[in-house]
């Protein structure tokens, strides 16, 4: 027994079916919003996100203050993350300008925060497909700047995308150096002159070592 659909209901199917595939095509990453995502700050990284990430296309996310690449996705970023701890244990790498403390508990996939910065922004990265951490950094690092430094590490484990000449690099090109102080570009006393004077013994000495290897 054959069915009969009216010209009209067949036009209503094939516009759902439309829909349907649209809405699919379109469907947004469903992310967690940070507890400080509302801050102004965290706003103007948005914006400033780039259009792919190591050639992975920028998707539609349902959360403030967050980015998505990849499909599936592969890069996620959250801004207003709670800033973390200036004792941290967390290794320290260097994307151009930008400090980040990498955690990697779930390796090889990586989430990086960054140190030194308010908002902290997180970065998550699933290395698949060739996806490389490193490169991410480097390609956010401009969105990532905006967020205003309060401090830096003084340790670093890697540094991605600097200036390594003259550096004892790494075998994947990174280098090892420690970044310089803030202040020191500043000029250096000379040394005072030498006295005949013995130094007294009661005296205390004040270390001139700053303990840990965070400094604020």
């Amino acid at each position: 027994m054959k069915t009969y659909r009216s010209p009209a209901r067949i036009a209503g199917i094939l516009a759902i079916l439309s829909v349907t595939l649209l809405s699919g095509c379109a469907a947004s990453v469903a992310l967690p919003a940070a507890d400080d995502a509302i801050n102004p700050v965290c706003a103007s990284v948005v914006v400033a996100l780039p259009d792919a990430v190591v050639d992975l296309p920028k998707r539609e996310t349902n959360a403030q203050g967050t980015g998505a690449w990849g499909s599936p996705t592969s890069v996620v970023l959250r801004c207003g993350v709670p800033v973390p701890s200036p004792t941290s244990n967390l290794p320290c790498v260097l994307a151009g300008t930008v400090y980040w403390l990498r955690d990697g508990t779930n390796a090889p996939d990586y989430v990086f925060t960054t140190y030194g910065r308010d908002p902290a922004i997180e970065v998550s990265v699933e290395q698949k497909d060739g996806v490389s951490p490193g490169v991410v950094l480097f390609e956010l690092q401009n969105a990532a700047a905006i967020s205003p430094a309060t401090s830096e590490c003084t340790e670093i484990e890697d540094s991605l995308g600097a200036d390594t000449s003259g550096d004892a690099g790494t075998d994947d090109g990174t280098s090892t150096s420690t970044p310089a102080p803030a202040d020191s570009t500043e000029p250096v006393a000379p040394d005072a002159p030498a006295t005949d004077e013995p130094s007294d013994p009661a005296t205390p000495v004040t270390p001139t070592a700053t303990p840990g290897p965070i400094r604020q």
